[in-house]
C-alpha cells in the first residue's frame, strides 16, 4: 500500500470518526464528496465537523479554517471564494486590506454591523495555489448545508469565481453583476471581490450602488 493511499484512507476515518462513526465497511476513493443529508442541522455542529476536516489536499497546507462569522440568524449571506492568507494566518474574517473595505460596505453603506451579516466561504481552507473547483467540491456539501441551515433572504456573492461556482452558470459576470437573480429557494446577487477594487478603485462605485441596493431589499421586509 502505498503513502498516499494510506493517507487518504487515514483522512477518512479521521473524518467518519469526527461525525460519530466509531468504524466503516468501506472507503470510496472514487468521491469525496459528502451527502448533504449525513451532516447535522445545526450550525455549530457543522463548525465542529469542518474543523476536522481531511478530504481534501489542503488539510496538510491550512493554518486555519474560516468557517463563518456573524449572526445565525442573519437576513444576509455573504459568500467569498475562499480565505486570503491573512485570515487564514489569523483565523478570522475581515483581516487584511480587503477585509477592510467589506468592514466599510457593511458599516457606511448598509449601516450594519459585521456581526449582522452571516460570512462563509466557498472553500473553507486557504490554498497557495490559488480557488480550484475540486477543492470547492470538497466543500460543497457544508456551504449547501449553511444556506439550507441560515436560510437567508438575500445571498451576496463575491467575485466571479465565487458566483459561478455556486450557481454554475457561464453568463458573462459582467452582465449578471448587481441583479437580484434566482438561486434555488433564494434571491442573490452577485458584486465584485474585495480584491478586485483593490486593484480597481474605479468599481468601488458600482459597488456602492450594490450595497444600496441590498440595503433597500433590507428596508421593506
Amino acid at each position: 500500500m502505498t503513502k498516499a493511499v494510506k493517507n487518504r484512507i487515514l483522512y477518512q476515518l479521521n473524518f467518519l470518526k469526527s461525525i460519530g462513526f466509531e468504524y466503516h465497511c468501506n472507503v470510496d476513493f472514487g468521491n469525496n464528496e459528502l451527502s448533504n443529508s449525513t451532516l447535522p442541522n445545526n450550525l455549530d455542529e457543522l463548525e465542529n465537523i469542518v474543523k476536522n476536516c481531511y478530504l481534501c489536499d489542503l488539510c496538510k497546507s491550512r493554518k486555519n479554517i474560516l468557517f463563518s462569522k456573524g449572526s445565525k440568524n442573519a437576513q444576509i449571506m455573504f459568500i467569498l471564494d475562499e480565505p486570503t492568507a491573512s485570515e487564514d494566518e489569523t483565523g478570522e474574517f475581515y483581516i487584511g486590506k480587503s477585509g477592510e473595505i467589506l468592514v466599510k460596505m457593511i458599516q457606511n453603506v448598509l449601516e450594519l454591523e459585521v456581526n449582522d451579516i452571516y460570512i462563509t466561504n466557498i472553500v473553507k481552507c486557504k490554498s497557495s495555489e490559488g480557488f480550484y473547483p475540486t477543492h470547492a467540491n470538497s466543500c460543497n456539501a457544508y456551504l449547501s448545508k449553511q444556506i439550507e441551515i441560515l436560510n437567508p433572504m438575500l445571498i451576496v456573492t463575491f467575485g466571479e469565481k465565487a458566483y459561478k461556482y455556486l450557481v454554475n452558470d457561464n453568463s458573462s459576470f459582467e452582465q449578471v453583476r448587481g441583479n437580484i437573480l434566482p438561486f434555488k429557494y433564494y434571491n442573490l446577487l452577485p458584486t465584485f471581490s474585495p480584491s478586485i477594487l483593490l486593484r480597481n478603485p474605479s468599481l468601488k462605485k458600482d459597488a456602492y450602488y450594490d450595497m444600496l441596493k441590498i440595503k433597500s431589499i433590507l428596508e421593506i421586509t
